[in-house]
C-alpha cells in the first residue's frame, strides 16, 4: 500500500474516533471540540475571508524574514568555514545561539521594534539564521581534500576554487540547511504572532484563546501543521531528494 494511503486511513480512523468521542460526550467542548464543529469553524473564517488574510499576512512576514536569514545564515556560515578566527569567535556562540527558543527574543525585539511586523520578522530572522549558517559551515568543511587538491593541480585557487568546487559540492549541506530554516523559521514566526496585533496565524490563535473559541484554536493549530507538513513534504523534501540524488549521496 503506498504511504498516502496508509496517511489517508490513518487519519482517518483519528478523525472518527475523535468525532465518536465529542458526541459521546467522554470530553467537554471546551477541551476538544468535535472535528465537524472544527470545519465549520474554518469555513466561517474563510467564507468572511479572515483566515486568507490571515496566511497572506502571515506569509508575507515569512518569506521577507526567511530570505534574510537565508543570505545572511549563508554569509556567516561561509566566513566562519574561511576563517580559522571567525570560527573560533563568532562559530563557538552559535550553537548557544541556536538552542536559544525563538520566543525567548520576544521582549527583545518588542522593546527594539514595538508590536510591529519588524519584531516578528525579526524573530524568524534569528530562528532561521543560526541553523543556516551551522549548515553551510558543515558542508564547507566535509568538501573532500582530493576534490580541492585535484582543482588546485588544475590552476584554480581563490574565489575560482570556491565557486567551481567548494560551492558545488556543498549543495547537500545547503539544501538541508535551507529546510531547517525554514522548519525554525515557521515556528518562530507562529510564536512572533502571537504577540502582535495585526492579521496573522498566531494573531487569530491567540484571540481565538482569549475568547474561549476552542473550535477556531483547533483549527488554525492543524493549519499551522498542516502547512509546515505540506511545505516540507512537497517541496523541501523532494529537493532535498533529488539534490542527493544528483550528487550520488542516494540511489
Amino acid at each position: 500500500m503506498k504511504p498516502v494511503f496508509k496517511r489517508i486511513i490513518f487519519f482517518g480512523i483519528i478523525l472518527s474516533l475523535w468525532e465518536l468521542g465529542a458526541r459521546l460526550g467522554l470530553w467537554t467542548e471546551i477541551i476538544l471540540p468535535a472535528p465537524s464543529k472544527v470545519i465549520v469553524s474554518l469555513y466561517s473564517g474563510i467564507e468572511n475571508m479572515t483566515l486568507l488574510y490571515d496566511l497572506l499576512a502571515s506569509f508575507r512576514r515569512l518569506a521577507v524574514g526567511l530570505a534574510i536569514a537565508l543570505i545572511l545564515g549563508t554569509s556567516i556560515g561561509v566566513l566562519i568555514a574561511k576563517s580559522k578566527t571567525a570560527d573560533d569567535t563568532i562559530g563557538s556562540s552559535l550553537l548557544a545561539f541556536q538552542s536559544v527558543p525563538s520566543i525567548v527574543w520576544l521582549p527583545l525585539a518588542m522593546m527594539w521594534f514595538g508590536l510591529n511586523d519588524k519584531a516578528v520578522i525579526f524573530v524568524v530572522v534569528l530562528g532561521g539564521t543560526f541553523v543556516m549558517a551551522l549548515n553551510v559551515r558543515t558542508g564547507i568543511k566535509n568538501v573532500p581534500p582530493l576534490y580541492i587538491r585535484a582543482a588546485q593541480t588544475m590552476g584554480a585557487k581563490g574565489l575560482d576554487l570556491f565557486i567551481r568546487v567548494v560551492f558545488p559540492a556543498s549543495i547537500p549541506y545547503f539544501v538541508t540547511g535551507s529546510r531547517l530554516a525554514w522548519a525554525f523559521a515557521w515556528r518562530a514566526l507562529i510564536a512572533g504572532e502571537l504577540l502582535t496585533t495585526g492579521p496573522g496565524l498566531g494573531y487569530t490563535l491567540r484571540y481565538a484563546s482569549d475568547f474561549g473559541d476552542m473550535s477556531m484554536v483547533i483549527g488554525v493549530m492543524i493549519i499551522i501543521g498542516a502547512i509546515g507538513a505540506i511545505v516540507d513534504q512537497l517541496i523541501f523534501q523532494r529537493i532535498e531528494k533529488s539534490v542527493a540524488k544528483r550528487w550520488g549521496l542516494s540511489s
